[in-house]
């Protein structure tokens, strides 16, 4: 992993975004959501990851290649690759680390503006399944949010946006609720302390800012509630799950989700669609390559002129145009 650029300073007009929570590196899933998002918010093009990002840089840029989304910024989670993030951002203090095209690691604590709205990033989490993975191979203590993320995050004033992987402690989402209250998954006290520090630790941040709306993963439960003097906190669902993608409204603050259901259905139509396109695409680069007749396959110049038709990126005439002036010589040339 590579810094490609990095900035201190994020400022975007976007009125609308997209909102992802955990990931865990399906590329698959992140194909479905990419399926989705052109029909059904075509003017985005910039997603916020809550965490648990682990997508490979490069296959993520191919995914949405053929969405609208320009950049990714990932608030990141405990299942992070720390071991290899931790050296990046420790060479660039304070700044977000460019490390594809389209994404871009955030540090801890980290400030954006967006659509005018202040939004504070603190990223980390306790890892509740530690004692069931191997430090420094499946597991870093990097995880964990520190006393001095905290300071450094209060420090920087109030916010109209938080984002987080960890719940804060005293969560109005009832589903969240019950996952803490029940321990359905049999996790050791230990785990559980370490849980409720960490969740302590993203309380005091989010009590001194006082967001209008918290966002946050890691509990892998989709749900929203709002506290007595009316802070807003949205729990993300995991990949594949309800609740894992949402469009946030940047002048209202507020979410719109997609059932899974939706989701899947668009996913499907735009592979029937493409699979259409496709075909559409093969016929038109045999019409414009002459070693079709020859039984030859076409050429990738062909291939793409005939892509770039089909998807009404160029009309007939632009492409029979462009082909002229490839193919026609200059008098100079004949010299």
């Amino acid at each position: 992993m590579k810094a490609l650029e990095v900035t201190a300073s994020i400022t975007l007009p976007d009125t609308r975004v997209a909102v992802v929570g955990d990931l865990h590196g399906n590329v698959g899933w992140a194909q479905v959501l990419a399926r989705t998002l052109p029909s059904l918010a075509p003017d985005v093009t910039t997603m916020l990851q809550l965490g648990d990002w682990q997508m490979p840089p490069a296959e993520t840029d191919e995914v949405f290649a053929e969405t609208g989304i320009e950049r990714i910024y990932v608030t990141l989670g405990n299942h992070d690759r720390w071991n290899e993030i931790t050296p990046l951002l420790n060479r660039h203090p304070g700044a977000a680390v460019r490390v594809s095209k389209m994404t871009w690691l955030l540090p801890r604590p980290a400030r954006l503006t967006i659509g005018g709205r202040r939004v504070l990033s603190v990223g980390g989490a306790a890892s509740v399944d530690r004692e069931s993975r191997i430090e420094g191979l499946t597991w870093w203590p990097d995880e964990a949010i520190t006393d001095e993320h905290v300071a450094a995050a209060i420090a920087g004033g109030s916010a109209d946006l938080m984002l987080t992987h960890e719940s804060p402690a005293g969560t109005p989402v009832r589903p969240v609720q019950r996952i803490l209250r029940t321990n359905p998954h049999g996790f050791p006290q230990s785990a559980l302390d370490a849980s409720a520090s960490s969740r302590a630790r993203v309380s005091e941040v989010w009590d001194a800012v006082r967001p209008e709306l918290l966002m946050h993963g890691h509990l892998h439960v989709a749900g929203g509630g709002k506290t007595e003097d009316g802070r807003r906190v949205a729990s993300f669902g995991r990949d594949t799950h309800e609740g894992n993608l949402g469009i946030l409204d940047m002048k209202t603050l507020k979410v719109s989700a997609p059932s899974l259901a939706v989701i899947r259905g668009m996913a499907d139509r735009w592979e029937d669609d493409y699979l259409e396109r496709e075909r559409r695409m093969k016929s038109v680069a045999e019409s414009l390559h002459f070693g079709a007749l020859d039984g030859k396959k076409p050429s990738p110049a062909a291939t793409q002129d005939a892509r770039d038709y089909v998807n009404g990126r160029r009309t007939l005439d632009e492409l029979i145009e462009d082909v002229r002036r490839r193919h026609t010589r200059r008098p100079e040339d004949e010299a």
